[in-house]
C-alpha cells in the first residue's frame, strides 16, 4: 500500500517493490526496495516524465529532502522524481552488522554482498520501471557512484533510458582498483597542500594531534579506536566544497587542559566519531573496493597496499622531521574493521570480499561506443574523489556524451550548485547549448 503525504511545495509517496536478490535467478530469493516519489504540489495531477535519482556512495540511501531542497526544486519543475534507496541502503533491505548475520556466517554474507554492485542496482531499476512509468523510459540522474551506476545502465539496459545525467561520476571503464588509488593519492596530497596553504596554522595542530594519537591509546565515546590513521582519514572532508573550512574548525578545538594535562576535548572527540563512524552506512566500507572489481584479480585491500607506495602519508615518519602530516581521502582500509564497532563483526566478511577473484565486468565498451541515449556529464576539474583523467577518457568512449568540465564546483556540485548545475546539464543533454 502506497502512502502519500505533503511537505512544503511537494507531494511525497512511499513506494515499495519486490525484486530478485539475484537477477540471474528471477524465481529465487527476493528482497524489498523502497523509494520516495516526489512531485510538485501544483503538478500532482499531471502526467509528467519520470526522473530516477541514483545516490552516491556506495552504501548511502537517497537524500531525505525537506520540501523542495537543492536540486530537487529544479527537477520538480518538469519531472516526477523517484528517490531510490539502492539495495542494502536506507529502507531497502539494509545490510548492516545487525542484519547480515541473518544470512549465516561470513562466507554466506560475502556471497550475498556480491549482489550489491552497480549491475544489480541497474537491474533493480529495470524491474521496477514498468510499475512506475507504465513501461516508458525514464531519465536517470546519477551522482558520484550513482554516475557509475548510470554508465552500467547505458551498458546493460539503455532501452530503459530516455536521457542520462551524470554528476561527478564517470568511472574508468577498465582500471583496476590499484590504478584508481595510484591516481588518487597524488590528488589527495594536492588537496591537503591547498588546505595548509589556506590555513597554515593547521600544520602544527595536525602534527600535535597525530603525535598525541601515536603516544596514547584513545577510544572515542562510541567505542571507536582513534588511531593516527583514523585521524588522517578525516581528509575525506577535503573533497567537499566546504570541507577545508570544516576540517579547520574541527582541528582548532582539539585539545583542552585538564588536571592530567592536555587531552583531546570531548567536543573534538564527539565530532570526530560522527565523521568516522560507519554505523549509518556500513555497506560503503564493505563493498567500496568491489565497485572497481571487473576481472579475476582480487581488490585485496588495494587502497592499503597502494598507500605503501606513497611514504609521505606515513605520519610516524613525518613526525621525525618538521613536515606536515598528510590526510588521506576516500579510501577504506582493513584497520577500520578493527577500529569501528559498527564494522568489527563484519571483519571476516570484508576479508572474503577483498579476496574474491570472480568479479565480472560492469561496463560494455562496445555498447557504450554505439550509445544512442542522450547523455550529459559534469566533470569537476579538481574532483578529489573521481579522477578527472579517467572521467574524460570515459566521456570520449561513450558515443554522444556531452561533458561539462568545470572548476567552479567540487564533487558536491549537484548540492552546492543547485539549480545551476542541473540546469546546465539538462540544456546540454537537449542540445540547447
Amino acid at each position: 500500500m502506497s502512502l502519500s503525504y505533503r511537505q512544503p511545495g511537494v507531494v511525497l509517496t512511499d513506494r515499495h517493490f519486490t525484486v530478485p536478490l539475484d537477477h540471474a535467478d528471477p524465481g529465487g530469493e527476493t528482497i524489498e526496495l523502497y523509494a520516495r516519489e516526489a512531485v510538485a504540489s501544483d503538478k500532482a495531477g499531471q502526467d509528467l516524465p519520470w526522473l530516477v535519482y541514483l545516490q552516491g556512495g556506495p552504501g548511502f540511501g537517497a537524500n531525505r529532502f525537506v520540501g523542495r531542497e537543492a536540486w530537487l526544486d529544479r527537477a520538480l519543475k518538469e519531472y516526477r522524481v523517484l528517490l531510490l534507496d539502492q539495495r542494502g541502503t536506507g529502507r531497502s533491505t539494509p545490510a548492516t552488522r545487525q542484519t547480515l548475520p541473518l544470512r549465516g556466517g561470513p562466507a554466506a554474507q560475502a556471497a550475498y554482498l556480491t549482489h550489491f554492485r552497480a549491475d544489480s542496482i541497474v537491474r533493480d531499476c529495470e524491474a521496477i520501471r514498468p510499475q512506475v512509468t507504465g513501461g516508458a523510459p525514464w531519465t536517470v540522474l546519477g551522482q558520484s557512484f550513482g554516475g557509475f551506476c548510470t554508465v552500467s545502465y547505458l551498458s546493460l539496459a539503455p532501452e530503459g533510458l530516455a536521457t542520462a545525467i551524470i554528476t561527478g561520476g564517470l568511472p574508468s571503464l577498465h582500471a583496476h582498483a590499484d590504478d584508481v588509488y595510484r591516481a588518487a593519492y597524488p590528488r589527495v596530497e594536492r588537496k591537503v597542500a591547498a588546505h595548509y596553504a589556506r590555513y597554515p596554522q593547521d600544520v602544527e595542530r595536525a602534527r600535535r594531534i597525530a603525535d598525541h594519537l601515536l603516544t596514547h591509546d584513545v577510544v572515542l565515546p562510541n567505542g571507536y579506536r582513534f588511531t593516527v590513521e583514523a585521524f588522517q582519514s578525516l581528509g575525506i572532508m577535503l573533497g567537499a566544497s566546504d570541507g577545508s573550512h570544516r576540517l579547520h574548525h574541527l582541528l582548532e578545538d582539539a585539545f583542552v587542559v585538564t588536571p592530567a594535562g592536555l587531552e583531546l576535548s570531548d567536543a573534538f572527540q564527539e565530532q570526530a566519531q560522527s565523521l568516522l563512524s560507519y554505523a549509518s552506512h556500513p555497506l560503503y566500507a564493505l563493498v567500496h573496493e568491489s565497485i572497481y572489481g571487473q576481472d579475476a584479480r582480487p581488490t585485496a585491500w588495494s587502497a592499503e597496499r597502494v598507500r605503501a607506495e606513497f611514504p609521505q602519508f606515513d605520519a610516524a615518519k613525518t613526525l621525525t622531521g618538521d613536515g606536515p602530516v598528510l590526510f588521506t581521502g576516500e579510501t577504506v582500509h582493513p584497520w577500520v574493521f578493527d577500529a569501528d564497532p559498527a564494522l568489527r563483526p563484519l571483519r571476516e566478511t570484508a576479508e572474503l570480499l577483498a579476496a574474491r577473484t570472480d568479479w565480472h565486468p560492469l561496463y560494455d565498451p562496445a555498447r557504450l561506443a554505439a550509445n544512442e541515449v542522450p547523455v550529459a556529464a559534469a566533470v569537476y576539474h579538481d574532483d578529489m574523489y573521481v579522477d578527472t583523467g579517467h572521467s574524460l577518457q570515459t566521456a570520449g568512449a561513450i558515443r554522444g556524451l556531452r561533458p561539462w568540465v568545470t572548476n567552479e564546483y567540487e564533487h558536491d556540485g549537484l548540492r552546492t550548485g543547485a539549480p545551476r548545475v542541473l540546469d546546465r546539464l539538462l540544456a546540454l543533454v537537449r542540445d540547447e547549448v
